[in-house]
This record gives C-alpha cells, structure tokens and sequence, in this order.
C-alpha cells in the first residue's frame, strides 16, 4: 500500500507540523517514508509545501510525480489550486475554505471557491474558525489534518492521534488534549 501527498500553505501556517505527526505516525507504524520540502521566500507569509510519501514498500524517490498524487492537504485554498497538476486523476483535496490574503493580485474567494468546488473529489471547511469554536485558535492545523485522515487511509485516526501526544508531549499535556480536540473537530467533518 502507498499514499502520496501533497501539503500545501503559507510560512506560517502549521504545514510542517502537519507533515511531522504524519511522518511520526508513519514511523511507528513501520512504514517508509519519504519527505521533500518547499518553503518560500520568507518564514511567514511564503509557499510552503511538502512531499510526503508512505509506503508498506521501499520508496525511492521522495518527490512526487505530476499527475500521481494521491490527496492534497492544504492550509490554504489558492495552494491547493496551485498543486492540482500534482493529483491524480481520481485524488482527493482537503482545505481550508478561507483564504489567506497575501498577494495584491489575490484571486476573489468567490472564483476559488467555484474552482475547487468543480472538483470530483473536496473537503473543504473554514478550519481557522473550526479550531476558534474548539478553543484552541492556533490548531487550525490540526482541524485540517483530522479533516484528511480518512483520505490518508494507509495510517488512521487513532496512529495520527497517538502522533499528536508524542509530537506535542513536549510542551505539556493542555497543548496535546487541545491538538486532539482540534483533530476530532476536524475528523468529525472530512467523515462528513
């Protein structure tokens, strides 16, 4: 079994902590890994975007092909476009649905939504005010990641929320039951 994916967003956002519990849950699930990262001209308010590829079978390769991913995780509506020649013809997309404005020529919201809503296969929620309702305004990520879980498949819910406590442990239990709340949030809706 494989799964390619493509996580996308803005400096700033939560991707690469996205990518570290997918990676942590793959790692105790003995799977391989591959992870490649993009990030943009600045810390915050650049592209950000990672490869991250899971296999039950050695992985050569720790970039994905065009057209041969299979999801995009994206913290950001605009990036999730920007990758789409990156999926797979039956790929899924999960995002965020509210933009981060952050270019003058910035598309309407109106226009990206119709794009992304063409799509065969999208999950989309305003995660920032999903993570604000939850309590926790900083896990948007964490909304984000929940949503996608059921379109990763090869890992699931309860490795990525073991992941959480090991990745957050760090910084005290509070901050690993509010990531976990976040991800449920989220979960709850991408099963929608």
């Amino acid at each position: 079994m494989k799964k390619d994916i493509i996580l996308s967003g803005v400096g700033g956002q939560g991707i690469l902590s996205i990518a570290t519990v997918i990676g942590e849950a793959a790692t105790a699930a003995g799977l391989f890994l591959k992870q490649a990262e993009v990030h943009g001209m600045s810390q915050r308010g650049g592209d950000v975007q990672s490869n991250l590829r899971l296999s039950s079978e050695v992985i050569y390769s720790d970039l994905i092909p065009c057209g041969s991913a299979d999801l995009i995780i994206s913290m950001e509506p605009m990036e999730a476009l920007r990758y789409l020649p990156y999926l797979a013809a039956d790929g899924r997309v999960v995002t965020s649905a509210k933009p981060f404005v952050n270019i003058p020529n910035y598309p309407s919201e109106e226009a990206l939504m119709a794009e992304l809503s063409s799509l065969p296969d999208v999950v989309m929620l305003d995660i920032e005010e999903a993570a604000r309702a939850c309590g926790n305004p900083k896990g948007a990520n964490m909304v984000l990641l929940g949503m996608a879980a059921p379109a990763i498949g090869i890992l699931d819910a309860d490795a990525l929320r073991a992941a959480i406590g090991r990745v957050f442990a760090r910084k005290g239990e509070a901050i690993v039951a509010a990531n976990r709340k976040a991800f449920d949030i989220g979960l709850e809706a991408g099963l929608k």
